[in-house]
């Protein structure tokens, strides 16, 4: 198959091109290398069936050929990168969307949106399901990338009710491994990094938050899964149902890299959800899917990848 990628050259969408690549298909990469970066494709570009192309998805897209998958991962997904440009972060996800769904009308592709947990809010249910409508502040500092992720999920569903486009959703729930930024402000690459440089791990609040974390290439398997889902168009969670609380993985972070740093702790940032799990029934029931990595084996490979970074 001839696959689009956009967001290509970040974090997950490398890790996807180089996965649909090994599976033979012929991959164009898009990307405008905001938070993406040309290390992560470097070693695709000799690969006669990989392209990438410096693009903005804010911007209409062309493309000549026949296109039959498209995964749509262009957006900033750290709550420092897409708060740097609030406004960008909000047409990324409607306006980059509808051109991104014209282009998969025009071309008659099927068509993936990774959506995020952050639809869900702050929840008031847990663990979090689809059916759950979610507990999301509008008007907040997280609201431009909260409300334009929900909003992109209701162009998937009208185009596909309206235009019958074949759409695909998924809720991603947090992701980790190598070719995360080492500047992204997500949890484990925070402590990561300040646990291999000696510098204090930052707790926000008591550190008694949760999270669960799924290792990318669980992710990027489930990905490819859901793409090729034959009639399903509602949307489905992907990640790691096991829930730790942010002290115990700074405390696991520390054991692993063998540092000293010391823990410290901030006043939480407004609307950070204080639970987050995914109900990855759905997913086990119409895929037969769920992560494999267990977090001390994700880490230690994500560790050596910052230890090579820095």
């Amino acid at each position: 198959m001839k696959i689009l990628v956009t967001g290509g050259a970040g974090f997950i969408g490398s890790h996807l091109c180089e996965y649909l690549l090994g599976k033979g298909h012929e991959v164009i990469c898009v990307d405008n290398y905001f938070t993406g970066s040309k290390k992560n494709i470097q070693h695709l570009l000799s690969n006669s069936n990989f392209k990438a192309i410096d693009h903005d998805i804010i911007n209409p897209l062309f493309l000549e050929g026949k296109i039959d998958h498209i995964y749509n991962l262009a957006c900033p997904a750290s709550p420092i990168h897409y708060q740097v440009n609030k406004i960008r972060t909000i047409k990324a996800c409607t306006v980059g969307m509808v051109n991104i769904l014209g282009l998969a009308k025009a071309k008659k592709a099927r068509i993936l949106q990774a959506s995020t947990s952050e639809v869900y809010g702050d929840p008031k249910i847990h663990p979090q399901h689809e059916l759950y409508w979610g507990h999301v502040n509008c008007n907040g500092p997280r609201s431009c990338y909260d409300e334009g992720k929900r909003v992109a999920e209701s162009l998937m569903m009208a185009y596909h009710w309206q235009n019958n486009i074949d759409t695909r959703i998924v809720r991603i729930f947090n992701t980790y491994g190598p070719r995360m930024a080492k500047n992204d402000g997500r949890v484990v690459s925070n402590f990561i990094v300040q646990a291999l440089k000696g510098e204090p791990l930052t707790v926000y609040g008591k550190g008694k938050q949760t999270r669960s974390f799924c290792y990318v290439s669980d992710l990027v398997e489930g990905l490819y899964n859901v793409m090729n889902l034959e009639g399903f168009h509602d949307p489905i969670n992907l990640g790691n149902p096991s829930e730790f609380t942010v002290i115990k993985l700074a405390k696991r972070i520390k054991k692993l890299t063998k540092s000293k740093s010391e823990i410290i702790f901030h006043p939480l940032p407004q609307d950070d959800p204080v639970k987050r799990k995914p109900d990855i029934s759905l997913a086990k029931k119409l895929l037969c899917w769920e992560p494999k990595i267990e977090l001390d084996e994700g880490l230690s490979h994500t560790i050596k990848h910052f230890k090579e970074m820095l």
